[in-house]
C-alpha cells in the first residue's frame, strides 16, 4: 500500500473539528486557507497513517508525529516560521536527517521549542522539509552546534511519495 486508498468525506462536526486543531496547533486562521467557509474534507489512509484532502488538495496529514501540513499546503506553510539552510545540508534533509545548526543560514519567524517550522534551501527558498523545533528561535540563533529541529516531513518520505502518485 504505496499510495493513498479509500478515500471518503469526512462528516460536517468531523471536519470543523479537525480544522479547529489545525487552527490551534498551527496559530493559523483556516479561514484564510479556504475559499469556502465550510469546506468538505475528505480522508485516505496511506501506509503511514491518514492524508486530509480541501478542494482536492492534500492539506494535512495525521501520522505518528501527529497533526501536519503537507509539503503541498503552501498557503498553511507561508504562515510557519522558517528555518532557510544551506545548500549542502538539502540532500540530508531530503532523506530524512534533522537539522543541524552548521547548515542553518537563516531564521524568519518566531517559534518555541516543540513548534513546526518549514525548512527551506537558501537558493531557490523550496520548502523541503516540515521540522518540530528543539530549541526556540532566540536560542536557535546563538547555537553553532547539534540538533535544532527534527524532521517530520520532507521531499521524498512516505508521505510525499504517496501524495506524487495521487
Amino acid at each position: 500500500m504505496s499510495g493513498v486508498t479509500r478515500r471518503q468525506f469526512l462528516r460536517e462536526k468531523e471536519a470543523a473539528q479537525l480544522l479547529a486543531e489545525f487552527e490551534q496547533k498551527f496559530k493559523i486562521d483556516v479561514k484564510d486557507l479556504f475559499d469556502s467557509r465550510k469546506p468538505g474534507v475528505e480522508v485516505a489512509e496511506f501506509s503511514g497513517g491518514l492524508v486530509y484532502f480541501v478542494g482536492g488538495k492534500a492539506v494535512m496529514a495525521k501520522t505518528k508525529e501527529g497533526l501536519i501540513p503537507t509539503l503541498l499546503f503552501e498557503k498553511a506553510l507561508a504562515g510557519l516560521p522558517r528555518i532557510t539552510v544551506n545548500m549542502g545540508a538539502v540532500p540530508h534533509i531530503c532523506n530524512g536527517a534533522d537539522v543541524l545548526a552548521p547548515g542553518v543560514v537563516r531564521i524568519d519567524g518566531v517559534f518555541d521549542a516543540n513548534d513546526y517550522v518549514v525548512v527551506v534551501d537558501e537558493r531557490f527558498r523550496k520548502s523541503l522539509a516540515v521540522a518540530r523545533a528543539l530549541m526556540n528561535s532566540k536560542a536557535l540563533g546563538g547555537v553553532s552546534r547539534g540538533k535544532v529541529a527534527e524532521n517530520v516531513h520532507y521531499v521524498g518520505d512516505v508521505l510525499w511519495n504517496a501524495l506524487r502518485k495521487e
